[in-house]
């Protein structure tokens, strides 16, 4: 699959977000090194705590199907500026992928794509807590 098709699928996406809040849909498709891809959507809530953003949704399905080898993720939105992942979905994105790389997409489809450490630089996660 071409980073532009990755890209092309998180916008599929954006039709089943659950943002009555925002109104700012936001879609994802994070593909695994096995090449099995899983999409994601946000989802919100009265609650805002407990609102779900697109690349945590597709991580947490794929990490629930057992895979934990990740390659390249997709997130976009339809906005002018590319949709920039959140802090909190940078850091459990790290948890798991420190070497992912990250299509991040805007409303006329064009797409950057960077590392992700170059999005957290610093990061930490299970490999930077290890003690000798």
């Amino acid at each position: 699959m071409t980073d532009q098709e990755l890209v092309e699928l998180a916008f599929t996406m954006l039709e089943r977000s659950y943002v009555p809040y925002s109104g700012f849909p936001v879609g994802a498709a994070l593909e695994c090194a096995d090449g099995t891809i899983f999409t994601g959507c946000n989802v919100e809530n009265a609650a805002y705590g407990s609102t779900i953003c697109a690349e945590r949704t597709a991580l947490v399905k794929a990490v629930s199907e057992g895979r934990r080898d990740f390659l390249r993720l997709a997130v976009v939105g339809n906005s002018e500026d590319y949709c920039w992942p959140c802090g909190a979905c940078r850091q459990m994105l790290y948890e798991f992928a420190p070497e992912l790389t990250v299509l991040v997409g805007r409303k006329d489809h064009a797409f950057v794509r960077l590392p992700l450490h170059a999005l957290l630089p610093h990061g930490f996660g299970p490999r930077s807590l290890t003690t000798e």
